[in-house]
């Protein structure tokens, strides 16, 4: 779990973890051009990267996840541990799409490629920051590529109400409680019920995790 949303209007600190300098100098370039956005730290492992955390308190770590010692998914475990976590990106290449689902089953909060556009990147760290779910729609359609077809999944939401499909759904539309609450007419105290009901019921960990769930059953619009 994360620390929470960061405040309106404040600066979103963010941490880099990546061991290749070039990478960190590259996505601390794109999000210098953010207005609200100030990269707090870097670190090339993970050891650094919990380190880093403690030190400068960031709201979001862009976490990749395969590194020399101590790799992203260890360290990500770590600091969800922590007193008021940050929210946590993992960071994938086309290479390393088996480690994703060990990253979200770690604590990230989503996962993103790292040729990500510059002003998606930037629109997705703000999204992180508020506590939104991050789902890198390149790195969803190569998850599902892997996973050869969407049988398993709609199997497991195949038992679901019709309310719990739509808000399955929702989840992998990275829709946030407010935004379920207005699309089913429902309360956000009643929507956020009905999410950790969903989460015990299909033995899910987080809205990740959900979110993905959705995207390979096939219930996103625009996804069979």
């Amino acid at each position: 779990m994360t620390a929470g949303p960061a405040l309106e209007g404040a600066t979103i600190k963010v941490l880099l973890v990546d061991d290749d300098p070039m990478v960190r100098h590259h996505l601390r370039t794109i999000l210098a051009s953010g207005p609200g956005l100030e990269v707090v730290g870097e670190a090339e492992d993970g050891a650094e990267a919990v380190e880093a955390v403690l030190r400068t308190r960031p709201d979001v770590v862009l976490m990749d996840i395969r590194m020399p010692g101590v790799d992203g998914i260890a360290a990500t475990a770590e600091i969800g541990g922590l007193a008021s976590p940050p929210a946590v990106v993992a960071l994938t290449t086309f290479d390393s799409d088996a480690h994703v689902l060990s990253a979200l089953e770690a604590g990230a909060c989503g996962f993103l490629v790292k040729s990500t556009p510059p002003e998606d990147l930037i629109s997705l760290v703000r999204v992180a920051a508020a506590g939104h779910t991050v789902l890198s729609p390149i790195a969803v359609q190569r998850l599902l590529a892997r996973s050869g077809g969407h049988g398993a999944a709609r199997d497991k939401v195949a038992e679901l109400t019709e309310r719990e499909r739509e808000l399955l759904s929702a989840l992998g539309r990275g829709l946030t409680n407010a935004d379920i609450a207005a699309e089913l007419f429902l309360s956000e105290s009643t929507v956020k019920s009905y999410v950790s009901r969903l989460l015990t019921k299909l033995e899910l960990s987080n809205r990740t995790q959900a979110g993905l769930l959705a995207h390979d059953a096939g219930l996103v619009d625009g996804e069979s």
